[in-house]
């Protein structure tokens, strides 16, 4: 629940049902990502807190649990349809904290309901098992259970949509949730909490805990969380799993990737390009699924690129809430910086830069995470926009003289969320589905998502994932149950 003086908003934690105030408090600021300037600021919860949050998470989760799925669900309903009959103050905070366009946050908002819903519809799914027994005195069956307490970390590139693709399952299936925000975007979920109590959530099914990467840690390295579900990257999610390790709480881990987009000699090279920039530049680059590298065929490579070139000119970059605009900013200043020097780096070690390559011209843009839609031409192996994932908008364009090549390039990588491919050889996307090591393969489609889906990453893009059947299934453990009723 926000409170605004002198034009700075200040949101308070939620813990218990109640609303943690400020006085005494350290603050984070947050930062517009188009000026730069603080508009908002969260309160930094204190160790006891956090403990409050724990503690109370814990004990609401027993009577939570009692109650029937379906009756969990009608929360859940109530919840989405409030975020929805809030779409656009909701769509406007989002950019305001975020900085994606206005379409883009309108379609988080629809996101967040749609993944709330789509939970609360399996409540009347979650199944048992009874199993053939070889005792005529024995009932075998196993039971799906809750957790307990878990954690819901969440990154900045989708702060509320994170949110409800993790608490719907997790409180349909009995959990309660700690919702840890990532430090750059942590107002919208405060808003969420606002909702959620609104909705008259039971005190302590849902705690909001606000604060820095102390405060992150803390949560994980406690034994009252019994499973942690992170989306970020993939440093941030083998300091989670250690942090995790010595309680053996169950993870649930979406990080990050190096999505190749690999087009073929025989593709439709204009829809490639078209969904390889959509792909790239959709929410600045942000999204973990966004195509990293192209790795097209050599005899279309040029042709590829100039129209990629043609298409990245088009792209409007400015005022997030304006009409016009098709991308906005950068949500940290660190990340605009990080950019630029992969760019440099590139360019330093042979690629071309076609395109961009730094902070947009004019008075607009003096102030804010601004950078350009940028295309780098010749990329190779060992090359830094290659090799690591930039999670913005720059788009390296390499040469390979077959899919071979490019699956081999794929394969060598030490993560795989995801891949795109372009070809109309149906033996070649036989094989990608064989071979290609990452969790979604995306063939002559560009980027979409289906909550009914599945997001998980192969190696170490992570473990489990998010979305559907398989998504849900990661908030329950298994109970096996032995019953003689023989005497």
């Amino acid at each position: 629940m926000p409170a605004t003086q002198d034009h700075v908003t200040h949101y308070r934690g939620y813990i218990n049902g109640e609303w943690i105030d400020a006085a005494g408090h350290e603050l984070l600021e947050v930062q517009n990502p188009a000026t730069g300037q603080t508009w908002a600021t969260v309160t930094v919860n204190t160790d006891d807190e956090v403990a409050r949050a724990l503690e109370t998470s814990q004990k609401a989760q027993k009577s939570w649990a009692r109650l029937p799925a379906i009756e969990r669900a009608g929360y859940l309903h109530d919840i989405a349809r409030r975020v929805l009959a809030e779409r656009e103050p909701l769509a406007r905070l989002l950019v305001q904290e975020q900085g994606k366009t206005w379409p883009e946050a309108l379609h988080e908002v629809d996101d967040t309901a749609k993944y709330i819903v789509y939970a609360a519809e399996a409540a009347r799914r979650i199944t048992g098992e009874i199993v053939s027994s070889d005792d005529a005195n024995i009932a075998l069956s196993i039971h799906r259970v809750p957790y307990g307490v878990t954690l819901g970390l969440c990154a900045f590139n989708y702060p509320l949509a994170l949110i409800g693709r993790k608490i719907g399952p997790a409180l349909v299936t009995g959990n309660t949730m700690i919702i840890k925000p990532h430090d750059a975007t942590p107002a919208t979920a405060s808003e969420f909490c606002r909702i959620c109590d609104e909705a008259g959530l039971p005190p302590g099914v849902i705690n909001l805990v606000t604060g820095g990467a102390e405060v992150g840690a803390r949560l994980v390295s406690d034994p009252i969380v019994r499973m942690i579900t992170v989306t970020g990257s993939i440093r941030a999610g083998q300091h989670i799993m250690r942090g995790a390790a010595e309680n053996l709480s169950a993870v649930s881990l979406e990080l990050g990737g190096k999505a190749p987009f690999i087009v073929m000699d025989d593709a439709d090279v204009d829809a490639a390009a078209q969904a390889a920039v959509i792909a790239r530049y959709a929410n600045c680059g942000q999204i973990c699924i966004c195509s990293e590298v192209a790795m097209v065929h050599e005899k279309i490579a040029d042709r590829f690129a100039e129209k990629v070139v043609e298409l990245s000119k088009q792209v409007v970059v400015g005022d997030p809430m304006e009409a016009k605009t098709t991308m906005g900013p950068s949500v940290t200043a660190a990340g605009v910086e990080r950019f630029r020097s992969m760019v440099k780096e590139s360019v330093a070690g042979g690629a071309e830069l076609l395109t961009g390559g730094g902070r947009p011209g004019g008075a607009a843009f003096e102030n804010g995470n601004w950078f350009e839609p940028t295309v780098l031409m010749g990329a190779k192996p060992g090359q830094v926009t290659v090799e690591e994932e930039i999670f913005g908008p720059v788009l390296p364009i390499m040469r390979v003289t077959g899919f071979d090549q490019a699956l081999e390039l794929a394969n060598a990588r030490d993560d795989g969320l995801s891949a795109y491919l372009w070809t109309h050889d149906y033996r070649m996307h036989q094989k990608a589905i064989a071979e290609l090591e990452t969790g979604t393969i995306f063939i002559n489609q560009g980027i979409c998502g289906m909550v009914q889906g599945y997001h998980n990453g192969h190696k170490k893009s992570g473990l489990a994932g998010e979305d559907g059947v398989h998504g849900l299934e990661a908030y329950l453990q298994k109970k096996t149950i032995y019953l003689n009723h023989g005497g």
